[in-house]
């Protein structure tokens, strides 16, 4: 049995299908599966023992990246095809099965559960990570081996918009090293992508004690995954990042401002999120908004002590989960 399956180019819609492609690889245990996506996330998906081939799509001006999949594709009578695109190639290849994505009906849930509907399942799969025996063991390599435990921080995001401040982000962590016995002087591992750099460095340089981890502009998103599956709790700025996080299955708080909660929060029994006092259409969706012209956080409303609030709320949760 032969499997297409068409992903997003976008970290964290790659990482909320993985629970999908999880379930084609456990349902069809013995199928061939080819997976087409960005760049960013295929170094996840390759970890998955269900994938046997992988195309990465890389946009092209006059949509030339699907044409060049068609030519890729065309030649194999796929027997499922499960395209989260949307995109018109899936229509002209040859198919016994095809699901393709589409919004109608789909609003007010969240995207795992838009994934699960476009597929007819009453369950949606949770998204779910692989990683290698050798990405694991130089992740444990990368950590400190003593450390009792490691505080995971995402304090930037794809848009500086969503990104909350970080002379927040560097008074909640102090907080929590202080205030929750367990977390005690924890390790603290700062994430960030290449030119996220002027919001992260502030974060680790706060870490006086000498227990910063630097893993800015450091890492692939696959190396930064199973990192972070290392660590014992995450806290960060809706972004890719904040649904590895969740799908490792650490304990992962999300804050949230100029995004679609319902559609975007971190998905899974140990997670969490705080927001805002506005909703996402309050603040990005009056007429004349234009996000190029953002410069600065639009997240003032959220403060230190609900960010705390949530931390504690998601460590309790963690524990009646346990």
């Amino acid at each position: 049995m032969k499997i297409l399956f068409i992903s997003s180019t976008r970290l964290g819609d790659a990482v909320l299908s993985t629970g999908l492609l999880d379930y084609l690889g456990t349902t069809y245990p013995k199928s061939e599966i080819t997976v087409a996506a960005g760049k960013l996330g295929m170094g996840l998906f390759a970890n998955f023992p269900c994938v046997k081939h992988t195309l990465i799509i890389e946009k092209q001006k006059y949509n030339k990246h699907w044409f060049e999949l068609w030519q890729q594709t065309r030649g194999t009578k796929w027997n499922i095809i499960v395209d989260l695109r949307g995109s018109a190639v899936t229509y002209i290849l040859r198919g016994k099965e095809k699901y393709i994505w589409n919004k109608k009906g789909k609003q007010g849930l969240h995207k795992v559960e838009q994934l699960a509907k476009m597929m007819n399942l009453h369950v949606p799969p949770s998204p779910k990570l692989y990683f290698s025996d050798e990405l694991k063991k130089q992740a444990k390599d990368m950590l400190p081996q003593k450390a009792e435990k490691i505080i995971a921080v995402g304090p930037a995001a794809n848009w500086i918009g969503k990104s909350w401040h970080t002379e927040r982000f560097i008074e909640l962590i102090e907080r929590v090293r202080s205030e929750i016995p367990e977390y005690k002087n924890a390790h603290v591992a700062v994430f960030a992508a290449p030119g996220e750099e002027y919001l992260a460095q502030p974060v680790l340089d706060s870490i006086k004690d000498g227990k910063g981890i630097d893993f800015i502009a450091k890492t692939k998103p696959e190396l930064a995954a199973a990192l972070i599956a290392q660590c014992d709790l995450y806290v960060g700025n809706d972004s890719g990042l904040m649904h590895c996080a969740a799908a490792s299955g650490i304990p992962t708080l999300g804050l949230f401002g100029p995004s679609q909660i319902q559609t975007y929060a971190p998905w899974g029994a140990h997670t969490h999120y705080v927001s805002t006092d506005e909703t996402c259409d309050e603040l990005i969706g009056y007429e004349g908004f234009n996000p190029d012209e953002t410069k600065a956080s639009l997240m003032d409303s959220l403060s230190v002590k609900r960010a705390f609030e949530g931390v504690q709320t998601l460590l309790l949760k963690q524990k009646n989960v346990a």
